[in-house]
């Protein structure tokens, strides 16, 4: 299927102010907490991804599309503020396994009722299955941009 330039062109326009407005959200919620937007977004990370074990860097930083580096700079200023626990994992001393305190889960929970009413007045408009189908082809179309940047950088 061919795709036309200019409905290509539109989709990106369109979708890339979704990107800033989401970071700009990030930074609020992160603002409630005292924290910048990135460092809410690896508390987001580990909640999502923790099961009770703890959550390497590299998971979070793959997660957040971004270099480890950064998810252990953060991280360790994170854990100075009581947010998180860094330890080493027992398997493999190089690993550092990542895990949320009581103290954020609560500070997480209690920004929940204002998280849920601003989502309800995002997506009212969208049924469940509708942001479920739109959910999963993004999800979709971002794994086949990743594969474009591969492509792209070797050179086509």
């Amino acid at each position: 299927m061919a795709v036309d330039e200019d409905t290509v062109r539109r989709f990106t326009w369109a979708i890339a102010p979704i990107s800033v407005h989401l970071e700009e959200l990030n930074g609020f919620w992160g603002r409630a907490l005292n924290i910048s937007g990135p460092q809410w977004m690896i508390l987001i990370a580990l909640a999502e991804l923790d099961q009770d074990k703890g959550v390497p860097v590299n998971a979070v930083a793959k997660k957040l599309q971004v270099d480890s580096s950064f998810v252990t700079t953060q991280s360790k200023i994170l854990e100075k503020k009581g947010f998180l626990r860094r330890r080493t994992s027992e398997q493999d001393a190089r690993v550092v396994q990542m895990s949320l305190t009581d103290k954020t889960y609560k500070q997480m929970a209690q920004l929940a009722s204002k998280q849920q009413s601003l989502n309800e007045f995002v997506f009212a408009e969208l049924g469940g299955n509708v942001f479920r189908d739109i959910t999963q082809k993004l999800a979709e179309l971002s794994e086949r941009l990743e594969k474009a940047c591969l492509k792209a950088t070797a050179g086509l």
